[in-house]
């Protein structure tokens, strides 16, 4: 499913312009974006949790060369569902 997918989907169910659904999904996840590149995380009841992590440097390997390289540290987003949203998943 891609974004213009959502935002036909929102077009169809609530009756809005295309362009304002397009726009509302832009929106959400523009404030999603900015909120997770603060550090915070964000919680959806039902849904699940974005969280920011911080990975330190560390030694990993080139698989091809087998040569040892330095990976600079970084943040990382993840993901949590809730159990609703496991629960509907797996039904």
């Amino acid at each position: 499913m891609r974004k213009s997918d959502i935002a036909n989907d929102i077009y169809e169910k609530v009756g809005i312009s295309k362009n304002e659904a397009a726009d509302i999904v832009e929106l959400v996840l523009n404030l999603l974006k900015a909120v997770l590149q603060k550090g915070e995380s964000v919680k959806i009841a039902g849904f699940g949790n974005f969280i920011v992590r911080s990975k330190g440097a560390r030694k990993g390997r080139n698989p091809r060369t087998g040569q040892e390289i330095g990976i600079t540290p970084r943040r990382v987003v993840t993901f949590r569902p809730s159990q609703v949203f496991k629960k509907y998943v797996n039904s």
